[in-house]
């Protein structure tokens, strides 16, 4: 049977930057709490909709600690880690590891080619690095932006070596057969597909759940659909798959990171949530409005 211990619907935070491109820490702890007050169960700070790779290993750590120190539980939080270079790796791991974090979700390295054994040798000395028995790895695999795939043999081997340690994996590839192989695969893992569209069929075949970029602007109806599915209430789940589905669609469709930026922008009132870093550019202000009128959209309080 498949691991299901470490389960539910997962929200990858959007990051929030003021003006001068510095992080905007009050706007992520608040969009944060808000996504936990709104039904997710977990909180993923810098994965790809958090535009982690312009965000520094340092000021993911900072984030981290305020994140904590202003109330939202490290117990619910799985940051995005993975650099090229292990020891930064290690440390962003080691870091959210002491935290209290509930596991960290780790990119392969990037940019040189490798083998499946170089891949397995990488993680492998990331966790002996650590060496910290509370050290738990959700694999983050996003082939078509990182250039790795993360196989179905990968994650077996890894979750034999380590039962405890890689114990869960996102896969954002839109590939069901390729989620199903891992399920199939690995059973000792939590298995979490990247887009509610798949959370019926995930769950029917052993998932654990999703891990979907639009938990930053309908995090309420993803939960219940979870529920409901969880539930056996189909009637239940009927009634909003629809709306969950066609809201996910249109997002998708616009671009995660410019849409959902400017949804909440039009959400909250705040313009903030425009700016991005570069070499990306500011969200349009004006999509947000659209997405809102084609969808009736508001975001709940």
């Amino acid at each position: 049977m498949p691991n299901t211990s470490f389960q539910g619907v997962i929200s990858p935070i959007l990051t929030p930057f003021e003006n001068d491109h510095s992080l905007s820490l009050p706007l992520l702890v608040s969009h944060a709490a808000w996504s936990l007050a709104q039904g997710a169960h977990y909180i993923s700070p810098f994965g790809t909709t958090g535009e982690a790779t312009s965000v520094g290993m340092a000021e993911r750590m900072h984030a981290l600690d305020v994140l904590a120190k202003q109330g939202v539980d490290p117990g619910q939080m799985m940051p995005g880690a993975g650099l090229c270079a292990l020891p930064d790796t290690v440390e962003l791991c080691r870091h959210a590891t002491q935290l209290g974090c509930a596991a960290v979700m780790v990119l392969p390295p990037f940019y040189y080619p490798y083998t499946e054994d170089g891949l397995v040798a990488y993680y492998t000395q990331l966790i002996e690095a650590i060496a910290d028995t509370r050290l738990r790895i959700c694999l983050y695999h996003i082939p078509q932006m990182s250039g790795v795939a993360i196989s179905p043999s990968v994650v077996q081997r890894l979750n034999a070596e380590f039962p405890d340690i890689v114990m869960a994996y996102k896969d954002s590839s839109g590939d069901w057969n390729n989620t199903k192989s891992v399920i199939e695969t690995a059973s000792g893992v939590s298995v979490f597909p990247a887009s509610e569209n798949l959370l019926q069929i995930g769950l029917a075949h052993g998932a654990a759940g999703c891990i979907s970029a639009t938990l930053n602007s309908q995090p309420h109806l993803v939960r219940q659909a979870f529920d409901a599915l969880k539930n056996g209430d189909d009637q239940a789940y009927a009634a909003i798959s629809q709306e969950m589905t066609m809201h996910r669609n249109r997002v998708q469709e616009a671009g995660f990171i410019p849409a959902l930026k400017s949804m909440t922008a039009v959400a909250t009132g705040d313009a903030r949530w425009l700016n991005t870093r570069p070499p990306m550019g500011p969200a349009p202000a004006d999509l947000g409005h659209e997405i809102a009128n084609d969808l009736g959209w508001t975001r709940r309080s």
